[in-house]
């Protein structure tokens, strides 16, 4: 049973920096398309961005490039997301996903920002930016 539990959610200022991290719990030793979504209050799910663990390019949503960095962290079923430059915009809940992938190319066929494929979520950790 794959278990994941966000942290390090918060309040900002603009311009200020969190980090996001997603401790996985139950993943085999197979490979995961993993990845971070947003959701603004009575809206969808929003995509940020995503890898796979297996490597390679990471995907990152217009909104995210250049200012948001997502990686896997220590230990190796951690992944994080650095968030730097912060606006108020990004106030959101922020969650984390993931779902088996066997190879790049099941990752290259996800619909980039869907949450519809992702199978395991975390519960959601609030990002408040303050002006």
């Amino acid at each position: 049973q794959v278990q994941l539990a966000e942290s390090g959610g918060g309040r900002v200022e603009v311009g200020g920096s969190l980090r996001l991290s997603c401790a996985a719990k139950g993943f085999t030793d197979r490979t995961y398309c993993m990845a971070w979504f947003r959701q603004f209050a009575g809206q969808e799910r929003e995509g940020v961005a995503s890898l796979y663990t297996g490597g390679g390019p990471r995907y990152y949503a217009d909104f995210a490039k250049g200012r948001f960095t997502i990686a896997r962290g220590n230990p190796e079923n951690t992944l994080t997301l650095q968030m730097d430059n912060l606006k108020p915009e990004d106030t959101a809940i922020y969650s984390c996903a993931a779902v088996q992938c066997a190879s790049w190319q099941d990752f290259t066929a996800i619909p980039k920002g869907s949450p519809d494929v992702y199978t395991y979520w975390g519960q959601g950790t609030q990002v408040t930016v303050s002006s």
